[in-house]
């Protein structure tokens, strides 16, 4: 084994009311990251550039040294969740979500009150299936919680808007408002065209299917979000691969975006099974999930780390409470993967190289990404570093570039 790179999703933050004024990595007691801490550099990057605020496909994707324009997101999420594409499939990230009617538009919640069980999805899913009708073969897939995927089979172009306010172009709307948007074609193709107009069918149809569906209406009569619409978002319409990154890689990713990734990169991944989300409380699914991933990330070092070169490990669990406001439980996170993951790494890294980095800032009080810098850990370094892991220590450590991070730290002879 050469080295480890170390993803904390959203792991970056704003100082919080709630915590004293300390950013969740200020406030979290991580005694095993302050001892990597002590023997590394600290500094800091912006995952794509200086005032982007990226969705989590274009920065990972930059983070690994790519360009992030090759970042469809639609298509990795596919790839990561077993969809075979062929070229002019068109593939969409989707969220289940709760708008009041179609004709205001008016968005309650993006997320179905990150309520929906796994159950609920796939019922849903087998509805939207059987009783949307498009002119072309589609499959539509519930991934994990609200998350989907959407493919439609045939020839078809990308070139076309989102139907979903909240991003555009691979990075966070800062602008969007709570309503409604349809996809609209950004050239006068009838290819892109058409792309639109299919998406934008999908998607009303999808409110039609879903608003009185049982599922929904048992939901309703329990004070629920209903999950009666389905945003889209990101198309692609190729498959992608990357160029090979150096060496031999394997990965502990779980979410389909990461997946993707990890497989357009030419990684091997260690897989496990995430646990389903049997009731509404998504903070529970997400600490036992997250206990699980740590577990599966110490298994994946001590089994395979004579065998490869290289380990990804992107841990997602730290991004949702920024999304939700929920600064408490951000620190929770960041605790478990220290007690869980940290804790034997710490013992485990020896002489090889770790990066630990985020792929964006999730800020609490915005409930939303931001285009604030990541801090950057290096391990090691000759020199006695700052004993914490936080944004304040990032910032008064050297800038470093996210394009070539791999190239200057775990490929580096130096």
């Amino acid at each position: 084994m050469k080295g480890v790179f170390v993803i904390l999703d959203g792991i970056a933050d704003e100082p919080c009311t709630a915590l004293h004024g300390k950013t969740p990595l200020e406030a979290a007691k991580t005694p095993n990251l302050d001892a990597l801490a002590r023997k590394s550099s600290i500094g800091y990057c912006y995952p794509i550039k200086e005032g982007v605020a990226p969705e989590s496909s274009s920065a990972v994707v930059s983070l690994l040294g790519y360009d992030p324009q090759l970042a469809a997101r639609g298509t990795l999420e596919a790839q990561g969740a077993g969809f075979k594409l062929r070229a002019g499939d068109l593939a969409l990230r989707c969220n289940f979500a709760t708008i009041q009617d179609l004709d205001s538009g008016t968005i309650l919640d993006r997320r179905a009150g990150r309520t929906l069980t796994t159950d609920e999805a796939r019922l849903l899913a087998h509805a939207i299936n059987t009783q949307v009708k498009l002119p072309f073969p589609f499959e539509f897939k519930a991934t994990m919680q609200h998350r989907g995927i959407l493919v439609i089979r045939g020839g078809f172009s990308d070139n076309i808007t989102n139907a979903d306010p909240y991003y555009i172009n691979g990075m966070v709307n800062q602008h969007a408002t709570d309503t409604m948007v349809y996809s609209k074609s950004l050239d006068d193709e009838d290819d892109s065209k058409l792309s639109s107009e299919l998406i934008n069918s999908f998607v009303r149809q999808s409110f039609e299917v879903l608003d009185k569906h049982p599922v929904n209406m048992a939901r309703a009569k329990k004070g629920l979000f209903v999950a009666n619409i389905l945003f889209c978002r990101d198309a692609g319409n190729n498959p992608l691969k990357f160029k090979k990154l150096r060496g031999k890689w394997m990965a502990l990713s779980y979410m389909p975006l990461e997946v993707g990734i990890a497989r357009a990169a030419g990684m091997e991944i260690f897989h496990f099974s995430y646990p389903p989300m049997k009731h509404m409380d998504v903070y529970a699914n997400l600490h036992e999930g997250l206990k699980k991933a740590t577990q599966n990330a110490v298994d994946m070092l001590k089994k395979y780390s004579g065998k490869y070169d290289y380990f990804y490990v992107h841990f997602k669990e730290t991004d949702i409470p920024g999304h939700d406001n929920k600064p408490h439980e951000k620190v929770h996170m960041i605790e478990l993967i220290d007690q869980y993951f940290f804790s034997f790494l710490q013992k485990f890294i020896g002489t090889h190289k770790l990066v630990i980095t985020g792929d964006h800032t999730t800020a609490c009080a915005r409930k939303a990404h931001t285009a604030d810098p990541v801090p950057v850990l290096v391990y090691p370094s000759e020199k006695e570093g700052s004993h914490r892991l936080t944004e304040q220590a990032g910032k008064q450590g050297r800038r470093m570039s996210a394009s070539k991070l791999l190239e200057n730290t775990l490929f580096s002879t130096q």
